[in-house]
């Protein structure tokens, strides 16, 4: 295969998944680490590729960009889906405990497969006190819209001012809210997720916010889609050790893969 051939490739590839790692490229191809290195240097001199830790991304793909939350529900909803039905799988059902939903398109799946269920359980035994004792906390409007009176779901809504972008609470309240709570698993949401930089986001309120979310929660579980996979973003809230799960819709690269696992991370792929 020729070398403009095989880099046009590359393109595709970044442009369909959003990213692609030195290593997956080397084995796809059946090249050499630095002749992959070598075809993005080139990619990235003619504008088609942008050169990360590890690999390439998208040119547009920024650390200060981020969508609404409007524009990110109705992308990968499939895989959203997929990785919610398996964060709900570890909350217990008809038992009394705490979890905390933070801000995001894939934590909003959670929020509506778990309405679902209590509704569900509502009615299959009407009176009863099937999963009565659950109470759910967050800062995002539109999970505790959904939430919102709905049967076994004790809703505790932290305030602050809101981001219009994300619809979520931040600044120094929401922060401090955060951390006089300690719930037994919060479902953390994510822009990116990478072995050198750990977790990150582009706002540096919404970071300090899913900061103090990860050191109030007894247990970390990380909801990311396959595009945040290897991700950097500008401001960084967590490191990979303060992770206990991370649940994503396909295998993480190699460099990733194995940072998870030296941090003591479990990784379920749904």
């Amino acid at each position: 295969m020729f070398a403009e051939e095989r880099q046009q490739l590359i393109v595709e590839l970044v442009a369909a998944s959003g990213r692609a790692s030195v290593t997956d490229l080397a084995e796809r191809f059946s090249i050499t680490t630095e002749t992959v290195r070598r075809d993005l240097a080139a990619l990235e001199i003619a504008g088609t590729v942008r050169r990360v830790h590890g690999g390439a991304v998208s040119p547009e793909r920024i650390s200060t960009t981020e969508e609404s939350i409007l524009e990110r529900t109705v992308q990968r909803q499939p895989e959203k889906t997929r990785i919610a039905e398996a964060a709900l799988a570890l909350i217990p059902r008809g038992r009394s405990g705490s979890i905390l939903i933070d801000a995001g398109s894939t934590t909003e799946a959670l929020a509506e497969l778990l309405a679902a269920r209590t509704a569900a359980a509502g009615a299959a035994a009407p009176g009863t006190a099937a999963d009565a004792e659950l109470v759910v906390i967050t800062h995002a409007l539109p999970i505790a819209a959904r939430l919102s009176g709905e049967p076994g779901i004790a809703l505790h809504l932290l305030g602050g001012k809101v981001r219009g972008l994300t619809q979520a609470a931040v600044g120094q309240s929401t922060v401090e809210a955060a951390g006089r709570i300690r719930p037994d698993i919060a479902f953390i949401g994510t822009n990116g997720i990478s072995a050198a930089f750990g977790l990150s986001t582009p706002d540096p309120e919404e970071a300090a916010v899913k900061a103090a979310f990860v050191h109030s929660a007894r247990r970390i579980v990380v909801l990311a889609d396959t595009s945040k996979l290897d991700a950097e973003t500008l401001v960084q809230f967590a490191s990979l050790k303060d992770l206990d799960t991370v649940i994503t819709d396909t295998k993480p690269s190699p460099a990733l893969a194995e940072a998870l696992a030296d941090a003591g991370v479990e990784v379920v792929v749904a």
